[in-house]
C-alpha cells in the first residue's frame, strides 16, 4: 500500500496534455481560441473546459492535424484514460479508464457511448467513423447518462463534424508514403448567412504490412477506405438553426493477420512479426460470402438537428438520426495455411434515434429537460468453413505422427480425409453457421438543474429515467459431419429456426456536480454519478438466461486551470462496479451458455473497482511555441474475493496501469509569409492483458512510440508541405492476442503497425 500511495503522489505531481478545442459557434474571440482557452459542449452548452465540473479532454481538427492523427486509435494515444484498439474497422475496442466496450454481439449493450453529431452510434460493428473534416472530438470520462444516454456507463466520445459557414472556401490535400500509401481528402464550402453547404471527403489506401505467402490471398492489413459527408445549414434568423448531414463510409480492407505461434510457414517457425500464410477457405465465396480474406463494410448515416431560441432564456433542440451498417469480414482464425478454422462475420443493422431537449438559462439557474427514443435492429452471422479430415487432424491429432502443419509449412493434415476413408474421399467440405439477433428499444426522460447561488459556486443535479425492451434471438445450422456423425464444432447444434427471448427493464441514473471558482481561471470540481450497462438477454442454443445489469458508482474530484500561459487539469476518481460484465470466448462444448466453441459470450464476473489519476498540462510561453504532456494511472480490476471465482484479482481487458504522452509544438513565421511547424511526440502505455481471465501468454508488455509531423506553410498558410512518421523506432508489439483461435486451443496474435512515414501537400482557398 505504501508503494501505491507513493506512485499516486508522483502522478499527482506529473503533467498532462491540454488540447486546444474549436467551438461549434464563435463563443470566444479568435485570440482566445488560439491561446489557452478550451471551449467544449459536453454539457450541451458552450463552456470553457475549466468551467465544466467533469473530466473532459478535447482535440480540435487543427490539433489533430498538428499531431498527425488521422484515425480514432491514433487519437487515443494523446488522451489520458482512453485507449482504442482497432483490430479492424468492423471490430474497434474502445476503452475508457480501463473499461472496454467491444462486443460484436447484437444482444449486448455498449459501455462507452460513441456519439456522432449528437447521435448514439455505439453498436460495435457500426461504430467506427473516420475522423476527416471534424470540428472537434470530445472525450468525456465517467458515467454520463444524463447527458449522453444509458450507453455511457463509463464515458462518452463525441465527434462533431465541421459545419457549413458563410463564404466560399475549400481545402485539398494529397499524400504518399511507405507501403504504397496514398491519401486524398478535402472539403468545399459555399454559402451565405442564411443557407450554406459543405461537402467533405477522404480516401486512404495502402498495401498490407504483413507479408502473406499464400498463393490465393494478398498481403494482410491493407487499407482501402472512403468517406464522404454532405452538410447543409439553414439559418433564417439568429434564433433558428437547422443542420442536415449525410455521411457514407466504406472500407474494403484486406485480411486481419491472425498469426498462430503453433504453425510454421515455408519461411520458418511461426512468428507474429514475420511472414504469414493465411489461405482461407477454397470455397470461401460460396461458404462464407466472399472469395478473399478481408472486410467489406458500408455505413450510411443521416442527421437532422434543429435548434430554436423561442423565448428569453429558452431554447429547444431536437436531434434526429438514422444509421445503418452492412459488413462482411472473412478471416482465417487458425493462423495457418490449413483449411481448418475459416470464418466470416456478417454484421447488419440499423438504428433510429430521436432526442428533444428544452433548456433555460439566466444569471443564477441553468436547466434542461427532455426525452429520448432509441431503436435498433441488428444481427450477427458467423458462417464456418472447413475440410473434415483437416479439422479433426489439427484439432485432435486423430492420426498419430501426421501432425497439422509440417516444419516446412506443408499442410500434412490435408492427407487425413484420404487416410480416414481409405481413399474413398480425399476432400470433404463442411459448412455451418450460427448467429444472434437483437431488437432493442429504449425510452427515457431526463432533467438537470444547475444553480449558481454565488459567483464562485455552481451546483448541478440531474437524473435520467429509463425504460428499455430487449429482444434476443439465436439461430444455428450445424450439419452432421460425414466422418464423426456429429456437428464439427463442439457444442454447435441446429436450432430449426431462430429462438427468441425478451424482457423489459427500468432504471434511474443520477449525477451530482459541484464547481467552486478559486479565482478567475482556477476551479475545483467534484462529481458523483451512476452508470449502467444494460442487462444482456442471452439467448443461445440452450435455455435463455439473463446477465444482470452492470452498475457503477463514480466519485471524482480535482482542479482545472486556464490562466496566462498555463492550462491543464488534475483529477482523481474511484469507481465501484456490481455485476461487472466480461466477454470471453467459449472453449468447452458443455459451456452453460449453450454457445458453441469459439463463440463470444457475456457473463458477470462479480464486483470490481477502479482507482485512478489523470493529469493534463499545456504550457504556451510564446505564441509560436507550446509544450504538452499527459499521464493517466489506473489501479483497477475485478475484486479479489472468493465470490468472483476464476476472475478474482484479474486486471481489466486492455487496461494499462500507466499511460502517458508528451511533446512540443513549434509554429513560427520565418519571413515572407512562410512558416515552419513541427510537433514531435512520445507516447507510452504499460503492460496490458488481452483477455479475462488474464494470461501472461496473452498479454503485451509496455510500449513506447515516437511520432512526429513537421513542414512548411506558404502564403499565410494557404499552401503546406508536411512530412510525418509514426512509430519512428519501428517498435514491434502486439495489437491483440487470443481471438477466435483461442477458443480452439490455438490462440492467434496480431502485430501492430510498424513504422509509417510519408509526405502530404495541402492547398487552401
Amino acid at each position: 500500500m505504501t508503494n501505491r500511495m507513493k506512485l499516486l503522489a508522483a502522478l499527482l505531481a506529473s503533467t498532462a496534455t491540454g488540447v486546444a478545442h474549436a467551438q461549434e459557434r464563435p463563443a470566444v474571440s479568435q485570440e482566445a481560441a488560439e491561446g489557452n482557452e478550451i471551449v467544449v459542449t459536453a454539457q450541451k452548452i458552450e463552456q470553457r473546459a475549466s468551467d465544466v465540473p467533469i473530466t473532459i479532454s478535447a482535440l480540435s481538427n487543427a490539433r489533430m492535424r498538428e499531431l498527425g492523427v488521422s484515425d480514432l486509435d491514433e487519437l487515443s494515444a494523446y488522451v489520458p484514460g482512453l485507449n482504442i484498439q482497432e483490430q479492424s474497422a468492423n471490430n474497434p475496442g474502445i476503452v475508457i479508464r480501463g473499461i472496454t466496450s467491444d462486443s460484436g454481439s447484437a444482444q449486448q449493450a455498449a459501455r462507452v457511448t460513441l456519439y456522432y453529431n449528437g447521435i448514439d452510434i455505439s453498436r460495435s460493428r457500426g461504430a467506427y467513423q473516420a475522423v476527416y473534416d471534424l470540428d472537434r472530438v470530445e472525450v468525456i470520462k465517467g458515467p454520463q447518462a444524463t447527458l449522453f444516454g444509458t450507453a455511457s456507463a463509463v464515458g462518452a466520445i463525441s465527434m462533431v463534424s465541421a459545419r457549413p459557414r458563410a463564404g466560399f472556401s475549400g481545402e485539398l490535400s494529397g499524400g504518399v508514403g511507405n507501403f504504397a500509401q496514398r491519401q486524398l481528402g478535402g472539403h468545399l464550402n459555399l454559402g451565405s448567412d442564411v443557407i450554406a453547404g459543405r461537402v467533405a471527403f477522404e480516401w486512404k489506401k495502402r498495401d498490407g504490412y504483413v507479408r502473406n505467402l499464400s498463393a490465393t490471398q494478398g498481403d494482410l492489413y491493407a487499407q482501402n477506405q472512403l468517406g464522404v459527408r454532405a452538410s447543409l445549414r439553414f439559418t433564417p434568423s439568429d434564433a433558428l438553426t437547422v443542420d442536415l448531414i449525410g455521411t457514407y463510409d466504406r472500407q474494403r480492407n484486406s485480411g486481419t493477420p491472425f498469426i498462430s505461434k503453433l504453425y510454421p510457414t515455408a519461411r520458418g517457425p511461426a512468428d507474429p512479426f514475420g511472414y504469414a500464410n493465411l489461405s482461407g477457405s477454397p470455397l470461401s465465396k460460396s461458404a462464407l460470402g466472399a472469395a478473399k480474406l478481408g472486410l467489406n463494410r458500408h455505413v450510411y448515416d443521416g442527421n437532422l438537428t434543429i435548434s430554436h431560441d423561442f423565448a428569453d432564456g429558452w431554447n429547444f433542440t431536437t436531434v434526429n438520426g438514422y444509421r445503418s451498417f452492412d459488413s462482411l469480414e472473412i478471416f482465417d482464425a487458425d493462423g495457418s495455411a490449413a483449411w481448418y478454422l475459416e470464418f466470416a462475420e456478417g454484421a447488419y443493422g440499423s438504428q433510429i434515434s430521436h432526442e428533444s431537449r428544452f433548456a433555460y438559462s439566466d444569471d443564477h439557474v441553468r436547466a434542461s429537460f427532455g426525452w429520448n427514443v432509441f431503436h435498433e435492429n441488428s444481427r450477427q452471422e458467423v458462417p464456418f468453413s472447413s475440410e473434415e479430415g483437416t479439422y479433426l487432424q489439427c484439432a485432435a491429432n486423430v492420426i498419430k505422427g501426421l501432425g497439422c502443419v509440417a516444419p516446412d509449412g506443408t499442410v500434412t493434415a490435408a492427407q487425413a480425409t484420404g487416410l480416414l476413408t481409405r481413399g474413398a474421399a480425399t476432400v470433404i467440405p463442411y459448412r455451418s453457421i450460427f448467429g444472434n439477433k437483437g431488437i432493442n428499444d429504449s425510452y427515457s426522460m431526463f432533467g438537470e438543474v444547475t444553480w449558481t447561488p454565488t459567483a464562485r459556486l455552481e451546483v448541478t443535479a440531474g437524473i435520467r429515467a429509463l425504460i428499455e425492451q430487449r429482444k434476443s434471438g439465436y439461430f444455428a445450422v450445424a450439419p452432421k459431419s460425414v466422418l464423426t456423425g456429429a456437428p464439427l464444432i463442439p457444442g454447435q447444434a441446429t436450432t430449426n429456426g431462430t429462438r427468441w427471448t425478451q424482457d423489459s427493464f427500468q432504471a434511474f441514473l443520477p449525477r451530482f456536480n459541484l464547481l467552486y471558482r478559486l479565482s478567475d481561471g482556477i476551479n475545483l470540481y467534484g462529481t458523483i454519478s451512476k452508470g449502467r450497462r444494460s442487462p444482456t438477454v442471452n439467448q443461445g442454443a440452450a435455455a435463455p438466461s439473463l446477465i444482470p445489469e452492470e452498475t457503477v458508482w463514480n466519485y471524482e474530484g480535482g482542479i482545472k486551470a486556464s490562466k496566462g500561459i498555463v492550462s491543464g487539469s488534475l483529477g482523481v476518481y474511484y469507481q465501484k462496479y456490481s455485476n461487472f460484465q466480461i466477454s470471453r470466448v467459449v472453449t468447452d462444448a458443455n459451456d452453460p451458455s449453450g454457445r458453441p466453441v469459439g463463440a463470444q459470450i457475456t457473463e458477470s464476473a462479480g464486483s470490481a473497482s477502479n482507482l485512478g489519476v489523470e493529469a493534463e498540462l499545456l504550457l504556451r510561453p510564446a505564441s509560436w511555441f507550446s509544450v504538452f504532456g499527459n499521464i493517466g494511472y489506473i489501479d483497477g480490476g475485478i475484486d479479489k474475493t472468493k465470490a468472483n471465482g476464476v476472475y478474482a484479482g484479474n486486471k481489466f481487458r486492455l487496461q494499462p496501469e500507466v499511460q502517458a504522452a508528451g511533446g512540443f509544438t513549434v509554429d513560427a513565421e520565418i519571413g515572407g509569409g512562410i512558416r515552419v511547424f513541427a510537433t514531435p511526440s512520445v507516447t507510452y502505455r504499460s503492460k496490458i492483458y488481452f483477455e479475462v481471465p488474464n494470461k501472461e501468454a496473452i498479454s503485451q508488455d509496455g510500449v513506447m512510440l515516437v511520432n512526429a509531423r513537421a513542414g512548411l506553410s506558404f502564403a499565410d498558410r494557404r499552401y503546406e508541405i508536411a512530412a510525418y512518421v509514426r512509430n519512428a523506432t519501428n517498435e514491434r508489439y502486439l495489437l491483440d492476442a487470443g481471438n477466435t483461435g483461442g477458443g480452439f486451443g490455438n490462440p492467434t496474435f496480431i502485430p501492430a503497425e510498424p513504422r509509417f512515414y510519408g509526405a502530404q501537400l495541402t492547398g487552401r482557398f
